[in-house]
């Protein structure tokens, strides 16, 4: 599993007060790869980094499990799992990021649709800078996206705030 930090150690961090107290000399600036030693030569000095992860991404998606009746959460190492253990079952998508006004909305009437179609496999997507892979490789435009799923393939798509439109979609999907 690889832990990606996505930027340098913000100036105000712990690091950099340490330095400033003398503490340490240098300020790491990357750490790249969870449970391996990273080294860096910056300014001709050798830095190590060792980080250990406290969840292996395997063993993620091994447990990865999506309940009927209910939204799960899915990461981009749970999500093909689960939709590949699903089976012929449909699933629903729900791509959405924190900050969106239409999927805020959209995500008490999600929840109610996963309450009522006791068939069906409710999942939602963060797609926040972790999960950016997996809605780059799905296809992601605009949020809300809501992506239907039947036996591993993307069957339908209803992008925004569209709950009609989705409840048709969920149920063509399901007679398929």
């Amino acid at each position: 599993m690889a832990l990606q930090v996505y930027g340098a150690v913000p100036r105000t961090s712990m690091v950099q007060n340490y330095a400033l107290q003398g503490i340490i000399t240098k300020q790491p600036s990357m750490v790249c790869v969870a449970g391996e030693a990273m080294k860096r030569k910056e300014r001709g000095m050798s830095m190590s980094f060792r980080v250990k992860a406290s969840l292996d991404a395997t063993a993620a998606a091994a447990e990865a499990v999506a309940e009927v009746g209910q939204v799960t959460e899915v990461t981009y190492e749970t999500f093909w799992p689960i939709v590949k253990a699903a089976g012929d079952k449909t699933v629903v998508l729900d791509m959405y990021t924190q900050w969106c006004g239409p999927c805020k909305i959209m995500a008490p009437k999600f929840q109610k649709l996963s309450e009522k179609y006791d068939d069906v496999i409710f999942l939602k997507l963060d797609c926040n800078h972790e999960n950016r892979p997996l809605a780059k490789e799905l296809g992601i435009k605009v949020v809300p996206t809501f992506k239907i799923l039947k036996d591993n393939k993307i069957v339908k798509e209803v992008t925004g705030a569209k709950m009609d439109d989705l409840v048709v979609a969920i149920e063509n999907a399901r007679s398929i």
